[in-house]
């Protein structure tokens, strides 16, 4: 067993770990040793084939054959926990990141789209298929199209560990994306807790500002139980996970239009688009913007962990591919 205490192999590790993070392949100690060098690191391949026996054996990597490894759930919450001093406002950077990387084109329904990933044991997949049914019927989710993978197999870029189900969502970024695309551009502000009374949309009653942030705000609400995403769903009064945009008021109705044509291609993560320099769900609004409220893409997640199914999940998770997505509905077959 590889045996790692000091702080010097400490920040190597993390180093590593934070290629990887950035890639959606495995990675070889070649090719992570070139990486490192942009950041000014300079370790040999088998330095850093010494490092990744340490990753492995703390759960944070997984070998993928010839060499190359990707990042495990365990080791993305580990880098997110390492790096949290310094990245206040991370999240706010990794949803631009995720807007522009995002080439889907709602008329043509190809390219490829931002995603969450939940990890879902085995054994409770079922169970826990069963109880999301709910918030997708319900219409409370960005979409009802989904991917799947199991054991081994890669959701973004997520690696699915034993005994597990991963399960992708789609995550409300790609609207950000497309609307981007549009050449309209989003303010991205928080990320929040949304009381619904009768099916509609009332109140945030928690927000957590992105720029204020290392840690995206619906992992948090769903860990801290803070949503009743079942409830909206059945009766139509609980707390669900939204977000809130602005946009220019000027380009509203080129907006709208961007809207209608996600909606037609499977994608309805607008929840509220509200009017010029009006508040939306109390949420005051400057001169000459548009309020956006946003579901959030793990609401059927979080009702399923509201039911005592145990779901690690990442969100913003990566891309993939629009033609990889399928009815949630084709889970029950």
């Amino acid at each position: 067993m590889v045996q790692a205490t000091s702080f010097e192999t400490e920040r190597k590790v993390i180093s590593i770990l934070k290629v990887l993070s950035e890639s959606t392949e495995p990675l070889g100690s070649v090719t992570i040793a070139r990486e490192l060098e942009r950041h000014g690191i300079f370790l040999s391949e088998r330095a850093i084939r010494y490092h990744l026996k340490i990753t492995d054996e703390r759960d944070f990597t997984q070998p993928l054959g010839r060499g190359g490894r990707m990042l495990t759930a365990r080791g993305l919450e580990e880098l997110k926990v390492a790096l949290a001093p310094e990245q206040i406002g991370f999240i706010h950077e990794k949803l631009e990141l995720l807007a522009f990387h995002t080439t889907f084109n709602p008329r043509k329904r190809t390219g490829q789209v931002p995603i969450n990933t939940s990890l879902i044991n085995r054994d409770h997949y079922q169970e826990a298929v069963a109880v999301m049914g709910t918030v997708f019927q319900a219409g409370l989710c960005v979409s009802e199209l989904v991917a799947t993978a199991p054991e081994g197999g890669k959701l973004g870029s997520v690696v699915v560990p034993k005994g597990k189900i991963g399960l992708a969502t789609v995550c409300s970024v790609v609207t950000n994306g497309v609307l981007l695309k549009a050449g309209i551009p989003v303010e991205s502000r928080f990320g929040g807790v949304l009381e619904v009374r009768d099916a509609k949309p009332r109140r945030f009653v928690a927000i957590i500002n992105y720029a204020g942030t290392s840690l995206d705000p619906s992992e948090q609400y769903i860990r801290a139980r803070m949503t009743d995403v079942g409830a909206a769903a059945g009766a139509g009064n609980g707390k669900i996970l939204a977000n809130f945009r602005e946009i220019p008021a000027p380009s509203r109705a080129v907006a709208q239009e961007v809207i209608d044509a996600l909606k037609e291609a499977g994608i309805s993560a607008v929840y509220v688009l509200g009017n010029t320099s009006e508040p939306v769900c109390q949420i005051p609004i400057g001169m000459d913007r548009v309020g956006m409220v946003l579901l959030g893409g793990l609401n059927p997640v979080a009702a399923a962990v509201e039911a005592g199914i145990e779901v690690e999940s990442i969100a913003e998770s990566g891309m993939v591919d629009f033609q990889q997505l399928t009815s949630f509905w084709q889970l029950k077959v």
